[in-house]
């Protein structure tokens, strides 16, 4: 099948229609598999995925994610596990079941828990994973999805996204060798793309290698949709150091991070949780943060990536008291 077939084909998605539950910006249709479809589109072109078989993995989630969040109202969620298996209607689309399950029937699917148990994946038609595998064609395809099922004012947001998408990925693994963009990401006049892939790029990196754990309580929690309990942390501020690299970062859960930011916790010469007498006064209740005091941090497991304690002496000396 050639590419114009497949043009035809995402440009004719069986898709939710009805201008009471979807917007003139995603020209009132659910916009749940062309999301998808983007994703997948984004992490072949990042490299990560390399054959004709696509698992409703964390990345894959994320990217997914990433979109609805880019392009949807505040408030208005939904999940990947909508579009995984319903594409199947779509002709091109071949979903794999897990033993104890047929691949011919259209299981109720409305959370990530569920399809995981059900499905270990799905392959695509050959021919359109071989037009995706390359560059141009996958363009052409990207901009098919984009102009079919997106108003003209939100297309230029779903391109800004892929792009994103992909540098941040590339900006992650300039973090991880131990090196950053600095011409590209160091300047106080960056543009806003430059901002979001930054952005992006850093909490990826941090969040991996501390594997979605809290460093200074160990929490870690993680939803099947991809939703996760802690953020990439600097420790001396971005705005100051204009420095992303893993010895400039920790990954902490929301309560941590708001503590570290606000001094009322750090990490001393040994690498052991301090927590400020502060959190002590008036009528605070810190309940579980000290019990937290002396105990050692969760460090990634390569030293090199280990917060650095030139890093953490700024802290303690201009925020901790």
């Amino acid at each position: 099948m050639s590419v114009d077939e497949y043009l035809k084909k995402l440009s004719r998605l069986k898709t939710d229609k009805g201008r009471q539950r979807w917007s003139v910006a995603t020209c009132h249709r659910a916009p749940h598999k062309p999301f998808l479809l983007l994703s997948i589109m984004d992490l072949i072109a990042q490299g990560q995925i390399l054959e004709n078989f696509i698992e409703p993995s964390f990345e894959l989630v994320d990217t997914w994610n990433g979109y609805w969040q880019a392009i949807m109202p505040i408030g208005k969620n939904s999940s990947m596990a909508y579009p995984f298996p319903r594409l199947q209607s779509d002709g091109f689309w071949h979903r794999i079941v897990k033993p104890g399950y047929d691949a011919n029937i259209d299981y109720n699917i409305s959370s990530m828990a569920k399809l995981r148990e059900i499905y270990s994946g799905v392959r695509m038609d050959d021919e359109l994973f071989a037009l995706l595998m390359d560059p141009v064609a996958r363009e052409h395809l990207r901009t098919a999805v984009i102009q079919t099922y997106f108003s003209p004012e939100i297309q230029p947001r779903l391109y800004e996204q892929g792009v994103v998408n992909c540098e941040s990925e590339q900006y992650k693994n300039e973090i991880l060798e131990l090196r950053q963009a600095q011409s590209d990401y160091g300047g106080s006049d960056m543009s806003p793309q430059k901002e979001k892939t930054r952005d992006a790029g850093f909490r990826k990196a941090i969040v991996s290698l501390y594997d979605h754990r809290c460093a200074l309580c160990g929490i870690r929690m993680r939803t099947p949709e991809g939703h996760t309990v802690v953020e990439a942390a600097h420790i001396v501020p971005w705005s100051q150091s204009h420095d992303d690299l893993p010895t400039n970062g920790m990954c902490l859960c929301r309560l941590c991070h708001w503590s570290f930011d606000e001094g009322l916790m750090s990490v001393g010469r040994q690498y052991e949780v301090l927590v400020s007498d502060r959190v002590r006064i008036d009528s605070n209740m810190p309940g579980h943060i000290l019990t937290l005091m002396d105990r050692p941090i969760f460090k990634p497991e390569i030293e090199r990536f280990w917060p650095g304690q030139e890093n953490l002496t700024r802290h303690r000396r201009s925020c901790f008291a």
